[in-house]
């Protein structure tokens, strides 16, 4: 499957004004080793919107739960403890611990983890799935058009968690199990001040989106009418 067939339908759908997807996958040789980042690793994301791609591993990801959620580590034993008591995103750090026990972060066995702006690849071999940086109203394309051939409750769901756990973890779980899921995040305090105030996170894995892509243009995304008015204002606002 190439990237560019997407692309163009993507944009057709879309508008060209639209912003891209990012796709990720893990490998062993770096796309682009970048410096260390401290603290939140989606601070880098805003060179791969510039079609810069990067390369994280163990030693450029600064934070520690950023570490774990993308597989390189174990989970650091501070934890817990930080994310109740200190960041005050559950009540008890029992809670945390079990959240992350039902969750089964997988490890990896690969150096690299690399993101791209989609038009940086020629195909999605290798991909875990696809981001997308979504206002309210492309996320309403998204969504519609994942709702299309999928009658089932879960078909996209919103999962508490970290950015990094719910882009990164959520789908490379859903991607391995050969997954229906997709995912809508960024809803993480701790990653929103590194995006545009109407931006979530909307992400597809790889298992999903090869079921999507033949039914995009049978979606309400092509020749309704409904949809044509939301192009047109996605294009218009993001124009402006």
């Amino acid at each position: 499957m190439e990237t560019k067939a997407f692309i163009d339908k993507y944009k057709e759908a879309f508008g060209e004004s639209a912003e891209l997807p990012i796709v990720f996958w893990y490998s062993d040789i770096p796309v682009n080793r970048i410096e260390k980042i401290n603290g939140c690793f989606f601070k880098g994301l805003k060179n791969v919107r510039n079609d810069i791609p990067i390369s994280l591993d163990a030693d450029i990801i600064g934070c520690g739960g950023g570490k774990f959620y993308t597989g390189f580590t174990d989970m650091p034993e501070r934890i817990p403890n930080f994310v109740s008591l200190k960041e005050k995103y559950k009540q008890t750090p029992e809670m945390v611990t079990d959240f992350i026990k039902q969750l089964g972060v997988p490890k990896t066995g690969q150096k690299y983890l690399n993101f791209a702006r989609i038009d940086h690849l020629k195909n999605f071999d290798g991909i875990e799935g696809l981001l997308f940086l979504a206002t309210p109203d492309i996320l309403s394309g998204l969504t519609a058009w994942a709702f299309f051939d999928n009658n089932r409750d879960d078909a996209v769901t919103t999962l508490f968690g970290s950015g990094c756990s719910t882009v990164v973890t959520q789908t490379v779980l859903e991607n391995r199990k050969n997954g229906k899921r997709t995912f809508i995040g960024f809803f993480d305090p701790s990653v929103r001040p590194y995006f545009e105030a109407d931006i979530l996170s909307y992400t597809i894995p790889m298992s999903r989106f090869k079921e999507m892509y033949p039914t995009m243009k049978e979606s309400c995304l092509f020749g309704t009418h409904a949809w044509g008015k939301i192009r047109e204002r996605i294009n218009d606002n993001l124009i402006e």
